[in-house]
């Protein structure tokens, strides 16, 4: 089994689903004789030609609703929006129309359409590169919404996506394209879009994070197991559909929840766990639901020092871990 970078994993996965399927096309700015500003695309041009690897203009409400008139017409797209930053000029047409196909058409039509795009801080990228969007389109009923943290579940789910009926909006945390290295099957296999699954056992507090945070949050596990502190680590991966058993499972378990993502704190993606939680698993609760997640500012400041102190990183998150832990 070869170990591949998580970018590798995503570029892996375009080619079979492009070899298995004639009907998927990828569309998106670069995608094509570049390969994508990040890679993930590369080579799908030369091997595929220019009818299936769209270069489009720089217009992103275009792009998706190309791809929706395509899912439409029989096709598989994968759109790509540069960066998710860039994605809220297709709002109306991720929420208005790809999301609400098979409600309002009861049932008679389904808009098979992937939107991949990179989210999240890296390494100076800055007020207009780094947004997390989740929050906004998790929220939104008829729209898949994931964030695959390791390079299995990037190639895994992203070939479910493709052959997913309805929309999805395909998450990839940037700071993770070369940093993040795992074991990936050469054959063909799907991770089913919903399930969470438990990277790291534990019995005292429970964290649930995922993309880049889930590895953050993993490593701060560590560093409470040198101090007698049981951790367990719950990777979401799904944000929509949510896996309300395995949360609520972990929380039985243990006692103490604590949900860690980059997003801004205030209404971000957490809140809904917490939510989940307070209201189903109240009764198992030793210490009150905690959340960590990234200051109430517009946007990751470009400054060094400044973007070092928007992030939720791991010795914040083992900070919040004793907290919690304490109670």
């Amino acid at each position: 089994m070869a170990e591949l970078r998580y970018v590798d994993a995503l570029n892996r996965a375009h080619h079979e689903e492009m070899e298995r399927d004639e009907r998927v096309v990828v569309l998106g700015e670069d995608v094509g004789r570049k390969g994508g500003v990040f890679g993930v695309t590369a080579g799908l041009y030369e091997k595929f030609g220019e009818e299936r690897v769209i270069d489009s203009p720089l217009a992103e409400s275009s792009i998706v609703g190309v791809a929706i008139g395509m899912a439409a017409n029989g096709l598989l797209p994968i759109a790509e929006i540069q960066f998710a930053d860039f994605i809220h000029p297709a709002f109306d047409q991720i929420v208005s129309e790809a999301a609400r196909m098979r409600y309002r058409s009861n049932n008679a039509f389904g808009c098979p359409l992937v939107i991949r795009t990179p989210y999240g801080g890296s390494h100076g990228t800055a007020l207009y590169h780094s947004q997390s969007i989740e929050a906004f389109y998790a929220h939104v009923p008829g729209l898949k919404v994931v964030a695959p943290s390791t390079p299995y579940d990037a190639k895994g789910m992203l070939k479910a996506a493709v052959r997913d009926p309805d929309p999805v909006l395909f998450l990839e945390h940037k700071r993770m394209y070369r940093l993040v290295r795992g074991e990936v099957p050469d054959e063909d296999y799907i991770v089913p879009l919903g399930p969470a699954v438990v990277r790291r056992e534990g019995t005292d507090l429970s964290v649930f994070a995922y993309g880049w945070m889930l590895h953050e949050s993993l490593q701060a596990a560590d560093l409470l197991a040198q101090e007698g502190i049981s951790v367990e680590v719950v990777d979401l991966r799904s944000l929509r559909p949510l896996d309300k058993e395995t949360i609520l499972r972990s929380v039985a378990k243990t006692n103490r929840a604590l949900i860690v993502y980059e997003d801004n704190r205030f209404g971000g993606f957490g809140a809904e766990v917490a939510a989940l939680i307070a209201e189903e698993a109240f009764e198992s609760l030793d210490a009150p639901v905690m959340r960590l997640g990234g200051p109430d500012v517009p946007g990751i400041p470009y400054s060094k020092p400044l973007e070092e102190w928007f992030y939720p990183t791991r010795d914040r998150i083992a900070a919040a871990m004793r907290r919690l832990a304490a109670y």
